[in-house]
C-alpha cells in the first residue's frame, strides 16, 4: 500500500505544472529608461526564454513615460511582439502609463527569444512639418517595466536538453584540488556561459557550494568525482572518451518569490511571499573516462557546432577538434558589417533615420591604428528643393556629412586614427531627409534608404605598433601565434574564475579561434617563455617572476608607486589588502606577455577583479599597469624603464627606510628644539640684562 501511495505521489509530481510566478524587469536585462525620440521611432527588447517558461499565462507589463508637451489624443503607442501587432493606442492624460498584455506560445521565435518592439507616432502641433526635429517629442520606456513568467516544469525532461541547457545555468562546480584540465575545463565553460548570457557568473570549489545552486555546470575526470555525484552519471564513458551528461531531477523547496504591487502613490513597489513549490535541477558534467577523454570533452566546449545541435541528455565524444584555419586573404583585416552583426533595415520617413554597428579592436587581427569605413547604400533620389544628408557617427560623435543628390547612390569612406576609435565601438548611420517646403505632408512615405551591409566594410589600414605593449591592445596582441597560460600549482584553486574571463576575451570576436595550452608554472622552461605568448597566473612568490626581465614592475618585490604631478604615494605594495596586479608587455622575442598576481586573503577575487579591470573600455592608450581590488577600484599606470613613478623599497638599508617612515616627525622634533633652545637662551640673557640694571 505504502509503495503504491509513493507511486501516486511520483507520477503527481511529474505530471503538475509548478505555476510559480518570475518576475524579469527590463533594468535586470540591462535596460535603463529607453527614450525614444522624434515622430516616429522604434525600440527593441530581446529576452531569451527558457524551457522552463510557460507562455501561455505569462504577461508582459510596460510603464512609459510621454513628453508633456504631446498632444495626447493624437499621440500613438504601437506593441509589436514577434513581428506581430499586439496593441495600438493613443497615449492617455497620465504622466506614468501602464499596460499589461498576455503572452502566448505563439509570441515566442522559433529560435526561442520573444522580440518585443515598442514604436511610436507622436504629435505636438496640428502641422507635420512643424514637428520635425523638435526636442520634445519623445516617450521613455521606463527600467521598471517587467515580464511576469509563469515557471513550469511540466515538460522539463522532454523539451531540456545538453543545445538549450546553457541559459539556465548559474555556476560552475569544479573540485577543490584542481588539475590543468579541470582549469581548463572552468575556463571554456565560463566562456561558453558568458556568450549565453550578460550576468555574473559564479566559479566554486565543489564544498563550498551553496544550496540555492540549483542549476550549474560540474567538471572534473570522472574518477575524480565524489560518490553522490557519478550516482547521477548513467553513462559511462570509455577510455578515450568524453563525455556531457545532463542530469534533471524535480524537487519540492520551500522558495520566495517577487512579485510587483502598484501603491496607492502609484510607485511599484516588490512584494515578496514564500511558497512551496516543485523546481527543476540540472547538473551538466563536463567529464571523460580519462584524462585523454576529458580533453576531448574541453575541446568540444568551445566548439558551439557541437553545443547548439546536441538535442539529448547526453553526448559520448569520440573524436574532438576546433581547426579554425584561415588564409592570409581572410586575416580579418577587411570587415563586412554583416560580419559584425549587421542587418538591413529598410527606412523610410522623413527627419533622422539611423542604423547602428557595433564593432571592437579584437574583431580585427591587430590592433588598428587607422580604420577605414566605407559605406554603400542606396535611397531615393531627391527632387529639386529637398534637403537630404547623410552622417556618420562614432562613439556618439559626427565624423562625416555630405550631401544626398539625386541619384540614389551611396558610396562613400572615411578613415579614422587610433584616437578616434576604441577598444568597443558604436558606429551609426543617419540619413536626414528634408523635403520641400509645401510638400511635407505628402514627403513620409516618399523618401526611402537601406545600408548595403554586404558591400559596406570597416578595413584595418595599419597595425597599431609599440615599443610598449598596452592593455588598449588586450587580447588581439595574442591573436597571432600559439598562447601557453601558465598556473602557479598552489595558486590553481584561486585561479579559476580569472581563466574563464581570459578565455572569453580571447575569443570575445567574430572569428574565436584561440585555444591556449594550459601549463604549471614550475613545468615550463624559461627558453619556452620565448617561444610562446604568455598569460600567467602567479603568486608573488613565484621564482618564474624573475624570467620576465621586460615586466615593468618586480611584483615579487616590495614596491611604492607615486603621482607623478605631486609626488605622493598612490599605491604600496601589502599582503594585507587583496589586490589584483596585472602587467602586459613584450617578451624576449617581441612576444606578447600578461602577468597577473594576488595578493591578500581573497586571492580568488582579486584575480577576478584584475582580470576584469584590464577588459574594460580603459581611457589611455598606453597603461601598461593595472591594480584592481576586490571593491572594484581600480588604478592604471603607464611604467618604463626610466618611470621616476616608481620605487622599490626593498633596496634600501633599514635607516633609509627609518628615515623615509619617520623624516616629518624626526624634522619636526628638531625645530620644537631649536625653538626651546632660542626661547632658552633668549630668557638668560633677559635675566643678565635686569641684573645689570639693578
Amino acid at each position: 500500500m505504502n509503495k503504491f501511495l509513493s507511486l501516486l505521489a511520483f507520477v503527481f509530481l511529474f505530471s503538475t505544472a509548478t505555476r510559480a510566478q518570475s518576475i524579469v524587469t527590463f533594468k535586470s536585462l540591462g535596460h535603463e529608461d529607453d527614450v525614444i525620440y522624434g515622430m516616429s521611432g522604434a525600440n527593441s527588447f530581446y529576452v531569451k526564454i527558457t524551457p522552463l517558461t510557460e507562455m501561455n499565462g505569462s504577461k508582459l507589463v510596460l510603464y512609459f513615460e510621454p513628453s508633456q508637451a504631446l498632444i495626447k489624443e493624437r499621440s500613438y503607442i504601437n506593441i509589436v511582439i514577434n513581428n506581430k501587432p499586439a496593441f495600438s493606442g493613443h497615449l492617455t492624460k497620465d504622466s506614468i502609463q501602464k499596460l499589461t498584455l498576455n503572452l502566448t506560445r505563439a509570441d515566442l521565435s522559433p529560435d526561442k527569444y520573444l522580440k518585443i518592439q515598442v514604436k511610436t507616432l507622436l504629435t505636438i502641433t496640428d502641422d507635420e512639418c512643424k514637428d520635425l526635429d523638435n526636442p520634445a517629442l519623445w516617450l521613455k520606456v521606463k527600467n521598471y517595466s517587467y515580464l511576469s513568467l509563469v515557471k513550469s516544469n511540466k515538460s522539463f525532461f522532454d523539451n531540456v536538453n545538453i543545445s538549450n541547457c546553457f541559459d539556465s545555468k548559474k555556476a560552475i562546480v569544479y573540485p577543490s584540488n584542481p588539475s590543468l584540465h579541470d582549469l581548463k575545463a572552468v575556463a571554456w565553460a565560463y566562456s561558453r556561459l558568458k556568450k549565453t548570457q550578460n550576468r555574473n557568473i559564479q566559479v566554486y570549489e565543489e564544498s563550498k557550494l551553496p544550496d540555492s545552486i540549483r542549476n550549474y555546470i560540474r567538471v572534473g575526470a570522472l574518477s575524480s568525482l565524489p560518490a553522490d555525484a557519478r550516482s547521477l552519471i548513467k553513462v559511462t564513458p570509455q577510455n578515450g572518451q568524453g563525455l556531457f551528461y545532463l542530469n534533471k531531477s524535480v524537487s519540492l523547496v520551500t522558495d520566495t518569490n517577487t512579485r510587483m504591487v502598484t501603491s496607492p502613490n502609484g510607485t511599484l513597489t516588490p512584494v515578496k511571499t514564500v511558497s512551496q513549490e516543485n523546481v527543476s535541477k540540472e547538473t551538466l558534467f563536463i567529464t571523460g573516462g580519462d584524462d585523454n577523454g576529458y580533453e576531448k570533452a574541453i575541446t568540444a566546449l568551445g566548439n558551439m557546432n557541437i553545443l547548439n545541435s546536441t538535442y539529448g541528455d547526453y553526448l559520448l565524444i569520440e573524436k574532438a577538434q576546433n581547426t579554425f584555419f584561415k588564409s592570409i586573404d581572410e586575416n580579418r583585416s577587411k570587415l563586412s558589417l554583416k560580419q559584425i552583426g549587421g542587418m538591413s533595415d529598410f527606412l523610410s520617413g522623413i527627419g533622422s533615420l539611423k542604423s547602428a554597428y557595433s564593432f571592437k579592436n579584437s574583431d580585427f587581427s591587430f590592433t588598428p591604428k587607422e580604420v577605414e569605413i566605407h559605406f554603400v547604400a542606396n535611397y531615393s533620389g531627391l527632387s529639386p528643393g529637398d534637403r537630404g544628408f547623410f552622417n556618420i557617427y562614432l562613439n556618439g560623435l559626427l565624423i562625416s556629412s555630405e550631401k544626398l543628390d539625386a541619384s540614389g547612390k551611396l558610396n562613400t569612406s572615411i578613415t579614422i586614427n587610433r584616437y578616434q576609435h576604441h577598444k568597443y565601438n558604436t558606429l551609426e548611420a543617419e540619413f536626414r531627409f528634408f523635403p520641400t517646403n509645401g510638400h511635407c505632408r505628402d514627403s513620409f512615405i516618399n523618401f526611402f534608404a537601406e545600408v548595403d551591409v554586404d558591400k559596406s566594410y570597416l578595413e584595418s589600414k595599419n597595425p597599431f605598433i609599440t615599443s610598449n605593449l598596452s592593455f588598449y591592445q588586450y587580447p588581439e596582441a595574442f591573436n597571432t601565434g600559439t598562447t601557453r597560460i601558465v598556473v602557479n600549482k598552489d595558486y590553481a584553486k584561486y585561479a579559476a574564475g580569472a581563466l574563464g574571463e581570459i578565455i572569453y576575451e580571447l575569443n570575445n570576436n567574430i572569428n574565436a579561434n584561440n585555444f591556449p595550452e594550459f601549463v604549471y608554472s614550475d613545468q615550463i622552461q624559461p627558453e619556452e617563455l620565448k617561444k610562446y605568448n604568455i598569460i600567467a597566473l602567479l603568486s608573488k612568490e613565484d621564482k618564474l617572476l624573475d624570467e620576465f626581465p621586460d615586466a615593468p614592475i618586480k611584483f615579487n618585490r616590495d614596491f611604492r608607486l607615486y603621482n607623478t604631478d605631486n609626488n605622493t604615494p598612490v599605491y604600496s605594495l601589502s599582503d594585507t589588502v587583496s589586490n589584483g596586479l596585472a602587467q602586459i608587455f613584450y617578451g624576449r622575442s617581441n612576444n606578447a606577455t600578461l602577468v597577473i598576481t594576488g595578493t591578500g586573503k581573497h586571492v580568488a577575487e582579486a584575480f577576478l577583479a584584475a582580470s576584469k579591470s584590464i577588459t574594460e573600455q580603459l581611457s589611455t592608450l598606453s597603461s601598461n599597469v593595472c591594480i584592481s581590488d576586490v571593491n572594484s577600484n581600480k588604478y592604471l599606470f603607464n611604467i618604463n624603464k626610466s618611470s621616476e613613478n616608481l620605487e622599490y623599497i626593498d633596496t634600501k638599508s633599514g635607516l633609509t627606510r627609518f628615515w623615509d617612515s619617520y623624516n616629518l616627525y624626526i624634522l619636526l622634533g628638531i625645530l620644537i628644539l631649536i625653538l626651546l633652545s632660542f626661547l632658552y637662551v633668549r630668557s638668560k640673557v633677559q635675566k643678565s640684562q635686569e641684573l645689570f640694571k639693578d
